[in-house]
């Protein structure tokens, strides 16, 4: 009986190992099912179309949505990090990706505003447009630039939120340069910040102006023929 018994019980004490061990794979797989596969320049297909169909949607320009990661890819990603203030490689890994697929990611550096709602998220990206555009022009001319996307916001021609108007493209084209070259990302001055606050509150230095452009950069034949002129602040000219 002795030797049965001694038996059972390194049988029992087998299959209870055995138990343990399934039990600590199964929990380990489990645990890797949030994994990410790392994503960078010349990397292809459905991951990475979901990658850059996900920064589009972020307002971080990847270009068209073809599961190649190129260069605009690449730049869409450092700007992505450089916004979260996260590693900046240019590189789709765990870290990044696991930001920009969460519910929500802050990217606000150097300012204190946030995007918990639809006025900080207008701050936010109107602060910025403003400090893109018009960080070396006097005062007067901040609020002008922030006041000229709100005026698009309050128009039927154009979208109906701020972010939208600054993010929008024309055939392929987007309407404000920043959006191209990535500046729009920085952080702003805290002139800027005022600026972006005096628009949304109402103040409107240049009217109902819906146009702006440098003449000095730019022709602008399509507003000047087509549109009022309003107004000159500093290099910008205003037009409705």
């Amino acid at each position: 009986m002795k030797m049965h018994q001694k038996r059972f019980i390194t049988s029992l004490f087998l299959l209870t190992l055995l138990i343990l061990l399934n039990i600590t794979s199964v929990y380990a797989a489990g645990s890797n099912t949030g994994s990410y596969v790392t994503l960078k320049l010349g990397s292809r297909g459905s991951e990475v179309s979901r990658l850059q169909q996900a920064l589009n949607n972020k307002g971080f320009w990847a270009g068209n949505v073809d599961g190649i990661f190129g260069p605009r890819t690449e730049k869409a990603v450092i700007s992505f990090q450089k916004a979260n203030r996260i590693t900046i490689d240019g590189i789709a890994g765990k870290q990044t990706q696991s930001l920009l697929y969460g519910s929500s990611s802050s990217v606000s550096r150097g300012t204190s505003i946030g995007r918990s709602s639809s006025s900080s998220d207008d701050l936010y990206w109107l602060s910025r447009i403003i400090h893109a555009e018009a960080g070396a022009e006097p005062y007067k001319g901040k609020v002008a630039v922030g006041s000229v996307v709100l005026n698009r916001v309050a128009s039927s021609a154009f979208p109906n939120t701020v972010k939208g108007v600054i993010f929008e493209y024309y055939k392929g084209i987007p309407q404000f340069s920043p959006v191209a070259d990535g500046t729009i990302y920085n952080t702003p001055s805290a002139e800027s910040v005022q600026a972006a606050k005096d628009s949304l509150n109402g103040v409107k230095p240049v009217g109902n102006s819906t146009y702006f452009f440098n003449p000095d950069k730019a022709e602008g034949k399509w507003i000047v023929n087509n549109k009022t002129y309003v107004a000159r602040i500093g290099d910008h000219v205003f037009y409705k």
